[in-house]
């Protein structure tokens, strides 16, 4: 599994927002509070692909999807989150998806990623489930 990539706490959060790290997503890495909403999760498991925390995307995986281990490419570099569409998700509902494009860099040439992510809560929590029809 990879090692975790120092990212300071003042530093601006990876997931886009105004807050620095350690009162944004650096909050949910760390185990201090949990995502109140599927965007929110969605922000800080991308946040956690950034600084290499594959540990937290595994523990806000559903465990029925869940892989048993995570490799994160160091090489990857994560440059920028757009939210593109989000349903349902709030702290009232049970379900949700987060329509997303996440922009990277890999060995120097830029991609992106997107994906409609499903979310369910599991245990009371929040956790990704898989990418819609899947």
């Amino acid at each position: 599994m990879s090692r975790t990539r120092h990212h300071p706490a003042a530093a601006p959060c990876p997931c886009g927002s105004a807050t620095g790290y350690g009162r944004c997503c650096g909050r949910l890495h760390s185990g201090a509070t949990d995502a109140a909403t599927a965007e929110q999760l969605m922000r800080s498991r991308y946040a956690a692909c950034a600084v290499g925390d594959a540990g937290y995307l595994l523990r806000t995986w559903h465990p029925r999807t869940r892989p048993r281990r995570l490799d994160l490419d160091p090489g990857t570099r994560w440059l920028r989150l757009e939210i593109l569409a989000t349903g349902d998700g709030s702290p009232f509902h049970t379900e949700g998806t987060v329509s997303f494009r996440a922009v990277y860099s890999d060995d120097g040439r830029e991609g992106e990623l997107r994906e409609d992510s499903r979310f369910v809560r599991h245990d009371g929590a929040w956790t990704y489930l898989d990418a819609a029809g899947h």
